[in-house]
């Protein structure tokens, strides 16, 4: 009796229950499952996720005073918090069950009566519907749709930039000095629309549209307006052009709903990298790695160089100097210092990314504060001690070349003798 006592017990588990085996491989309990694929599937995806289920416990209860091994270590951690007088070990993998699936067909199925049809018929409809819930769980992850969104974003900026050039060059036959007046491309536009022929350009008319704009800068367009020497338009012609101008300025209204959105959803998926490095840039981040959690598994000296693939090959390939940053050159940080300053801020930066995206896929804890303190400490100590370009390396000079050295005897003089006709 104290030799079964000290004898361990594996547990295997299957799509047709919980199953404990001894140390032979011999079936001495089990909890069968009912047949019903779909909760057979909750059943084994909570395992999955390290999850003691009651089939589970169940069996746990009648093997108390014995020792059980299971595969999953994380499995065993949570059941022995939650079993007593049980002694719950783990080893993966089991040789027991290895051999147990091994023999699985001819020796157990008799035993768990069901019969070899049944069983592969229950086996792929329960495949089938956790493979389903696993791509359906995919696909709905929201880190997947902030990468569509940013992606959107710069589909607009390209489009809103290929508008406003066309509007620029249309509207500039009739009016081109305001070309210059008007850096802004929606402020243009939206004169475009709301103006239109130039002889409607009034102090008050352009005040309305250009809201907050100098007094100064008001007048020098309306007095461009009158003294133009841009070709004359119909209002027919214009109409053209103005329901070019609302296009434009309806997509960017549109633009700026989808950067708020975006915003509001990096504030649930990831509030740390969203701190760190604003919800733009953390957006791209996540599109560029292929989502969330792939970018927390990503070292911090890849996410330095996301978006900067072709000129880091390029130097690999060539021999030449790798790129120190890729898309996160947009940090206004790393853009405003100097040049020799980049690579140490980026760096930095890079580094504290990757742990912010660590505690947004794997903890949830909101860390971005401290992050965001020992980041911009790290910059000031950057800006401190680099505050000077370093010296440029001395160029090697080139090699002269030395004459070369001949051997054996020196060469015969040619003669200057004119040969005789006999010769």
């Amino acid at each position: 009796m104290e030799e079964l006592t000290m004898m361990a017990i594996h547990i295997a588990t299957d799509v047709v229950g919980i199953l404990a085996l001894d140390d032979q491989g011999n079936l001495i309990d089990k909890v069968l499952f009912d047949r019903k694929p779909e909760e057979i599937a909750d059943r084994l995806i909570e395992l999955e996720k390290s999850t003691p289920i009651k089939e589970l416990l169940e069996l746990l209860e009648r093997l108390k005073g014995r020792k059980v091994v299971l595969e999953d270590p994380e499995l065993a951690r949570r059941v022995s918090s939650t079993i007593q007088n049980v002694e719950i070990a783990s080893e993966s993998p089991d040789p027991i069950l290895v051999e147990f699936r091994r023999r699985f067909w001819e020796d157990y199925l008799p035993k768990l009566g069901i019969s070899k049809e049944e069983y592969q018929s229950l086996l792929l409809e329960v495949s089938d519907i956790i493979t389903r819930r696993k791509l359906r769980q995919a696909v709905e992850k929201r880190d997947l749709f902030i990468a569509q969104s940013i992606s959107t974003v710069d589909d607009i900026d390209k489009t809103l930039n290929l508008i406003a050039s066309r509007i620029r060059e249309w509207y500039g036959i009739h009016f081109p000095e305001l070309e210059e007046l008007v850096r802004d491309n929606k402020e243009y536009v939206a004169l475009v629309r709301d103006i239109g022929h130039r002889s409607r350009y009034t102090l008050e008319s352009v005040a309305s549209v250009l809201k907050g704009a100098p007094e100064e800068r008001i007048k020098r367009i309306v007095e461009a307006a009158k003294k133009s020497i841009g070709a004359d338009m119909s209002d027919w012609d214009l109409d053209q052009i103005k329901a070019y101008a609302d296009i434009y300025l309806r997509l960017d209204e549109y633009r700026n709903k989808l950067s708020e959105y975006i915003d509001e959803a990096m504030k649930d998926v990831a509030p740390n990298v969203r701190e760190l490095v604003g919800p733009l840039l953390g957006a791209r981040l996540i599109k560029l790695a292929g989502g969330l959690m792939r970018l927390a598994m990503l070292p911090a000296s890849t996410i330095q160089v996301l978006g900067a693939e072709k000129a880091l090959f390029r130097a690999l390939r060539t021999g030449g100097k790798p790129p120190k940053h890729g898309v996160i050159f947009q940090y206004p940080e790393i853009f405003r210092a100097p040049r020799w300053q980049r690579g140490k801020i980026a760096r930095a930066l890079a580094a504290k990314l990757a742990i912010a995206a660590k505690a947004d896929a794997f903890t949830g804890n909101f860390i971005a504060a401290k992050l965001k303190e020992d980041l911009l400490a790290r910059i000031q100590e950057v800006k401190t001690l680099y505050a000077k370009p370093p010296p440029r390396a001395p160029q090697p000079k080139p090699a002269q070349r030395q004459p070369e050295r001949r051997q054996g005897p020196p060469p015969k003089k040619p003669s200057l003798k004119k040969p005789s006709k006999k010769e």
